[in-house]
């Protein structure tokens, strides 16, 4: 019998990988360096630490978990002339699951299982994938009220206390938690980045917002056409108050890739793995269980 190491065996990493290009990534890793890995891409504007409980319970029960923050975003580097484009951001997961050693397992979250899609299509980067929230085309109601939270609050905060009460605005649901965040200036003080003026901004580059964003509608069928290609185990979280996601979206997903499984969150928003981060691991683990004992019997 293999022993599971506990959460107190599944020390985590801060490590640096360079991308194609010269951009600095920064990286994650939790767990023993020798187990079956899962690497964890987030979504725009997010950074790795979104990850940060699952990848911790995860590597506590023997999986090494990789979580980059994307270009742009995070500790990562930014691009001195500004110009992102979606194949950069593809690329750079393609290196960070080859960084991870033996082919590993995608959890991508909005954004990145996106990039997750076009890096399987691509480059069979991954050996199953769990696409959280999203599909290969989407709501674009959900999508411009992320953009508008994202375009909000130029000139940024005075205090970590202002960048909650904004947050808690966006999503009232758990205004309470990003109240007791502020205080205690953790996880959202990591968030922010204060720059020459002594304001708070967010921690992602700006000008990535409207190039991106414009490009987002072009790519669908290109989406589409990648999802169709799809032969590894695939599962779809979704939220059930989702705004990104839709019975309509779903089930043309479905039909792209017949064989994925679908879990609905229930009380979850677009953002699962905050609003119910036991449920979504939970869902997680209840699908890659199976893959490791596969990959154990060949």
């Amino acid at each position: 019998m293999v022993a599971i190491p506990t959460r107190a065996e599944a020390p985590v990493r801060s490590e640096r990988l360079v991308a194609r290009d010269g951009v600095p990534l920064a990286l994650d890793c939790y767990g023993d360096a020798t187990a079956p890995a899962l690497v964890f891409a987030h979504g725009f504007g997010q950074t790795r630490q979104a990850w940060s409980a699952s990848a911790t319970t995860l590597a506590g029960e023997g999986w090494r978990c990789i979580s980059a923050d994307a270009r742009g975003h995070g500790e990562s580097g930014w691009r001195d002339d500004g110009a992102y484009e979606f194949s950069q951001f593809v690329a750079d997961l393609v290196d960070v699951a080859g960084h991870a050693g033996a082919t590993p397992i995608l959890v991508g979250a909005s954004m990145g299982g996106l990039l997750g899609l076009v890096a399987q299509a691509e480059s069979a980067a991954f050996r199953a994938l769990v696409l959280v929230d999203i599909t290969p085309r989407w709501e674009p109601a959900g999508i411009e009220r992320i953009l508008s939270f994202m375009r909000a609050h130029p000139d940024g905060f005075v205090s970590v206390a202002e960048a909650a009460a904004a947050i808690a605005h966006y999503l009232p649901h758990r205004a309470a938690r990003y109240r007791d965040e502020a205080n205690a200036s953790g996880r959202l003080r990591r968030m922010l980045v204060q720059h020459a003026d002594g304001r708070l901004r967010w921690h992602w580059d700006p000008r990535m917002l409207e190039r991106i964003a414009a490009s987002g509608a072009s790519q669908q069928e290109n989406l589409l056409a990648a999802a169709r290609q799809i032969r590894v185990p695939t599962l779809l979280i979704s939220g059930e108050h989702s705004d990104i996601v839709s019975a309509d979206t779903i089930a043309e997903f479905q039909r792209c890739v017949p064989h994925a499984a679908h879990v609905r969150v229930a009380r979850a928003t677009h953002m699962i793995v905050g609003d119910r981060n036991d449920a979504f691991t939970d869902a997680v683990r209840q699908f890659i269980q199976p893959l490791r004992r596969m990959a154990a019997a060949h």
